[in-house]
């Protein structure tokens, strides 16, 4: 085992000790552990993923086969499938392929998409071998259309769709309907990687796959790195590009490489700017971010390009150190041609015999042979040593042959080393192999100090305290008498200050049983009126009318509306008065509960033996309380015996009302017509009571029992904590019966605490050590994670 590793060996228990240290104490639990975690989990994860994004044609799948200078991954333009590809380390004689093909439903569901992207919009059903044949003779005729399958989006839609319906056709008997069936390379009797690859690098193959794993011997795989090649952010088929963007979400993903197009393109689309906004979301990947601006070799031959990618550069890139230009088609390919010869043709006849090859026997030129043409002679990259033509009487792939038979290994060396490829691999293999691990580890260790720091000044402050508290019973005795009278101040300020806390909810409307208590005296109100409206009756008041004047054979209807109204007033100043003494005093119920619950309270009852008079204090504001709101209930209820101040007024409905009551009841003298009016008064009555008595549980009688609370027990509050502080005869008298045996419990009480403080402080001393130890190990002096050392807790005792 190496030295790191014995060092490093238990660095998550130590970590998570450290934690649960945090969590113990309940002052700093409010602290956010997610970074930490986050940062250890990446510390100690066994695989570094590094994730290549970006649009799709942009060259991942090309750059990635430049970095390990083998062709593994398929990178022709137009393939749009949602295929993730993972490249992990294997031994030299173990590298292997794992296949993981799409189901037959997500073929289908692509396949529809790209064919009404394309305009095929009748298809529905791709299973019928006459529907594929039609599918790709339009495709070709798409193709055609557009002057081949590289020269627009449409045309590269269209070969994908081909891809697509082929590889379906040609690996139909592995495909399950939903399913996704996985095959080891020993399943298609591949006998090396170079086999399996090849099968899975094939266009058609490819489009039909989900996932592709290759396990690979080469020493950038080397330590848990993991190289990740992910669909097109602004691939064809929606679902395909959101398998990028949860990929770089995901807690997994560890560095995310951006291989951006304004080296083609010009600008930034709006699908790039969108993955650098989320991939930044990640807390995982922190500042871990390549970029990478490949198809670099287009700006040579656009002076007005190259430009606007260096202004692009300088504007939105200028605080990264790992920004690249590549061209990983002459990077990755000029690796590849220093292997051949003029036997093969340079490779003609070996590495591009597939792209060589024309389907009417005429040979084609592929795509890496026209952009080292374009670079031999007018790039203007190549040092005036180097001599060199392009003849019009040869084919591309003549001139190509002649000009490397001319110049040799020089001219392609020289071709790589313009095409970044190396500068990006030196400095992707140095951050994996050199500075991954500190890296890493130094997150760790700036985002626990935090916590180490919040820790030791705890655990200091705390040690500080209890060293400065008397050690012997007399001390302890004087001490704790000496603090009496503060103590009695505070609680008085507190008792007020809840007092005063309580009355604010009060009036704001903040105590939610005092509400509802409330609502329901609204509701009691409002039924006892329509109650009393419904039973009144007429000929009960008709009958007090008369009474009240025997020498009288009848009564006018005001006399009838008089006796209503002390009727309706009276038995609803009745419901009030009850209703307002049962809030009130479920109401001081509920204030009484909070007092003794209270911290303030029970310290009281330990200095004094009592509550020093605060519970018959508050009983005696709840009587004065529910007398004057039983006075004011009276009052207000009094006030309904007069009408309304706008029930006579002309144009009302009331007066309208009235005058065909009215009417109603001249009719006749006797009883009778006053009492066939009876509906009628009682529609009179309501038009006046209803406003009133909604005003008063509304609005008016509401504000009654704010102000009455506020004014009684805001000053209850200040005099009973000036009582409280008058207390101290009593409470010093109190204490010094119980303080002996108090002081000698809180002696040992505190040397109880003390030492869980020094044990505590010794178990965080032990786990930083361990980790300080790990990162001493991986050259992070600067980084070490702070101690707590005796001398640093000074102790300052009162006298």
């Amino acid at each position: 085992m190496s030295t790191l590793s014995i060092q490093c060996e238990n660095l998550p228990g130590q970590v998570e000790f450290i934690l649960h240290l945090l969590q113990q104490e309940s002052a700093l639990r409010s602290h956010d552990l997610t970074a930490v975690q986050t940062s250890l989990d990446k510390a100690v994860a066994p695989k570094f993923e590094i994730v290549f994004a970006g649009a799709f044609s942009a060259g991942k799948s090309m750059l990635i086969n430049a970095l390990l200078e083998r062709e593994l991954l398929y990178s022709a333009e137009g393939h749009a499938t949602g295929t993730e590809c993972k490249i992990e380390y294997a031994p030299a004689h173990q590298e292997r392929v794992v296949l993981t093909f799409l189901s037959e439903r997500e073929i289908y569901e692509q396949a529809i998409s790209l064919c009404q992207g394309l305009g095929f919009q009748s298809v529905t059903n791709i299973n019928q071998q006459e529907v594929i044949d039609l599918l790709q003779q339009g495709c070709e005729a798409i193709v055609q259309q557009e002057g081949g399958e590289n020269k627009s989006e449409r045309a590269k839609q269209a070969k994908a769709l081909m891809l697509l319906l082929t590889g379906y056709v040609a690996n139909r008997d592995r495909l399950h309907p939903v399913q996704n069936t996985t095959y080891s390379m020993d399943d298609f009797n591949f006998t090396n990687l170079k086999e399996a690859a090849g099968y899975a690098r094939r266009g058609s193959n490819s489009a039909v796959l989900k996932r592709i794993e290759y396990y690979c011997h080469h020493p950038l795989l080397e330590d848990g790195n993991v190289l990740i090649d992910t669909p097109g952010i602004d691939a064809p088929v929606e679902r395909d590009a959101q398998l990028t963007y949860a990929k770089i979400q995901h807690p997994d993903t560890s560095a995310v490489v951006c291989v951006l197009k304004p080296a083609a393109a010009g600008d930034m689309t709006k699908e790039e700017t969108k993955l650098l906004e989320t991939m930044r979301e990640n807390l995982g990947i922190r500042d871990r971010f390549f970029y990478v601006f490949n198809r670099i070799d287009e700006t040579w031959f656009n002076p007005q390009l190259r430009k606007r990618l260096d202004d692009l550069i300088n504007l939105q890139f200028q605080d990264s150190s790992r920004v690249y230009k590549t061209s990983g088609l002459l990077g990755f390919f000029g690796s590849q041609i220093k292997q051949t010869s003029l036997v093969d043709r340079f490779g003609l006849d070996s590495i591009f015999v597939e792209q060589v090859k024309g389907e009417d026997g005429t040979e084609e030129t592929p795509q890496f042979v026209y952009a080292f043409n374009n670079y031999c002679v007018n790039a203007g990259k190549l040092p005036s040593h180097f001599r060199i033509s392009l003849n019009g009487y040869e084919t591309p792939n003549e001139n190509y042959v002649r000009i490397l038979t001319e110049q040799g290994t020089p001219l392609i060396n020289q071709l790589i080393h313009d095409s970044g490829i190396e500068e990006f691999r030196t400095a992707i293999t140095r951050y994996l192999t050199e500075q991954k691990r500190p890296e890493l580890f130094k997150n760790l260790a700036d985002d626990l100090e935090d916590v180490c720091i919040k820790l030791k000044n705890h655990y200091q402050n705390l040690q500080r305290e209890l060293e400065s508290q008397p050690q012997e019973i007399e001390s302890m005795k004087e001490y704790e008498l000496q603090r009496l009278n503060q103590q009695l101040q505070q609680i008085g300020k507190d008792f007020s200050q809840h007092i005063h806390t309580e009355v604010n909810s009060l009036i704001n409307n903040g105590c939610e049983e005092f509400e509802s208590d409330f609502r329901q005296l609204q509701v009691r109100m409002i039924r006892r009126l329509d109650e009393l409206l419904d039973t009144f009756s007429v000929a009960d008041a008709y009958r007090r009318a008369t009474l009240s004047h025997p020498r009288n054979a009848t009564a006018p209807l005001l006399a009838i509306l008089v006796e209503a109204f002390y009727y309706l007033a009276n038995q609803l100043e009745d419901i009030l008065v009850e209703s307002t003494q049962q809030i009130i005093n479920k109401l001081f119920q509920i204030l009484m509960d909070k007092i003794r619950k209270s911290e303030y309270y029970r310290q009281l009852y330990r200095l004094l033996g009592k509550d020093g008079g605060i519970e018959e204090q508050v009983k005696t504001i709840e009587q004065q309380v529910s007398q004057a709101l039983v006075a004011a209930a009276s009052v207000e209820c009094d006030r309904f015996v007069r009408e309304s101040p706008r029930f006579y007024d002309e144009g009302t409905f009331s007066i309208y009302q009235f005058r065909q009551t009215l009417q109603q009841t001249s009719q006749g003298y006797d009883a009778e017509s006053m009492i066939e009016a009876e509906p009628a008064i009682r529609q009179l009555l309501k038009l006046d009571f209803e406003p009133k008595v909604s005003h008063t549980i509304r609005k008016s009688f509401r504000q009654t029992i704010n102000q009455t609370l506020k004014n009684h027990l805001l000053p209850m509050a200040e005099k009973q904590a000036d009582y409280i502080l008058q207390q101290f005869p009593c409470a010093r008298a109190y204490l010094e019966n119980t303080l002996e045996q108090e002081a000698e419990e809180k002696i040992a009480y505190n040397q109880q605490l003390l030492n869980a403080v020094k044990q505590k402080i010794a178990n965080y001393n032990e786990a930083v050590h361990k980790i300080n130890g790990c990162l001493q190990a991986m050259q992070l002096f600067d980084h070490l994670l702070p101690l707590i050392h005796d001398q640093e807790v000074i102790v300052v005792k009162e006298s």
